[in-house]
């Protein structure tokens, strides 16, 4: 079944999605920013509670206010998990995601050994305080790569399910909405600007020195440029998922997994890279295991110019080609 793109319904979705979180970045900003936010009780910042539901909810409040101003509907949310046809798709996001970031870090300590700490000092350091904590417990004394790889696999087997309500607040609002409504200009082109318009989505966060910091050449500019080239790589990945799937929750296990394990990579460096490079996953070396996914998937993709879009009437919505 092919559609005209629905120009309207996605100005409408893309000024709410980036109108309410770019005003909650104004929040933020004028409250001390990411870094001086002023605590507000056990350990979290008004900047940390702004981050989690108004930004990153901004895209599915976009979805729902959306259909009601347009009267949409709220026929095919893309929220049925549809395991029966599109389990594959769950497991490659679950073990998928973890190894496309494993796959970069490895490609950039390649490039950058000189940054690799073989000794994982810092975990070492974490095991001897916790030790010191619990009073000497012989318990802690655990070689520092056993605990690394015990705490990314728990991580990776329960970080979609501690970040679910947070991630779902953007892949309910990018992949669930507004990618299905750039199908018509075809698969690549859909996949290409949602995540073009995800990364400059970021934009005043990654300013506020998120994911990157500030103490990096080009400071705001080629940390906005460097997210944006993420946001489009990792998520053709997600997206790619999520319409294969005909389901949000692929790529809301990926975002998940993303989040909860991105930490990780931290963990095995020493001195002070450039974080434009990486070692974490949105780095632009360190994010070339989605790279060669998002490759991969845009060559692979076929009927690219009239894609068939999923529509829910009586029965299995039309598979996407």
């Amino acid at each position: 079944m092919e559609k005209q793109v629905e120009t309207k319904r996605i100005w409408i979705f893309l000024a709410i999605a980036i109108g309410i979180a770019w005003i909650v970045a104004l929040v933020i900003y004028f409250t001390g920013g990411l870094v001086n936010s002023p605590v507000i009780g056990g350990g979290f910042t008004l900047a940390t509670l702004l981050l989690a539901t108004g930004y990153m909810w901004a895209p599915t409040l976009a979805n729902i206010f959306t259909r009601l101003i347009t009267k949409e509907g709220w026929k095919d949310l893309f929220l049925r998990p549809r395991l029966k046809q599109g389990w594959k798709y769950w497991l490659i996001a679950w073990i998928g995601t973890p190894a496309l970031m494993l796959g970069g870090g490895i490609i950039y300590y390649v490039f950058f050994p000189q940054y690799f700490d073989a000794s994982l000092s810092y975990v070492s350091e974490i095991l001897r305080m916790a030790a010191v904590s619990a009073g000497g417990l012989p318990s802690l004394d655990i070689n520092p790569w056993t605990y690394l790889l015990l705490q990314t696999g728990i991580g990776i087997l329960i970080s979609p399910f501690i970040n679910l309500i947070f991630v779902f607040g953007e892949e309910f609002g990018w992949r669930a909405y507004l990618v299905r409504k750039l199908l018509p200009l075809g698969g690549r082109k859909a996949l290409i600007i949602t995540g073009l318009i995800w990364g400059i989505w970021h934009a005043p966060i990654i300013a506020m020195g998120h994911n990157f910091g500030f103490d990096y050449p080009g400071y705001p500019w080629l940390g906005i440029l460097a997210m944006t080239w993420f946001c489009i790589t990792s998520g053709i990945f997600a997206g790619w998922m999520a319409l294969k799937a005909q389901s949000v929750w692929p790529a809301v296990i990926f975002h998940g997994i993303l989040n909860g394990v991105a930490g990780v990579a931290l963990m095995t460096t020493i001195g002070q890279p450039n974080p434009l490079f990486g070692p974490a996953s949105v780095g632009v070396v360190s994010g070339i295991g989605f790279l060669l996914a998002a490759i991969a998937i845009l060559i692979g993709w076929k009927d690219v110019s009239r894609e068939t879009i999923p529509a829910v009437v009586a029965g299995e919505p039309e598979a996407i080609q």
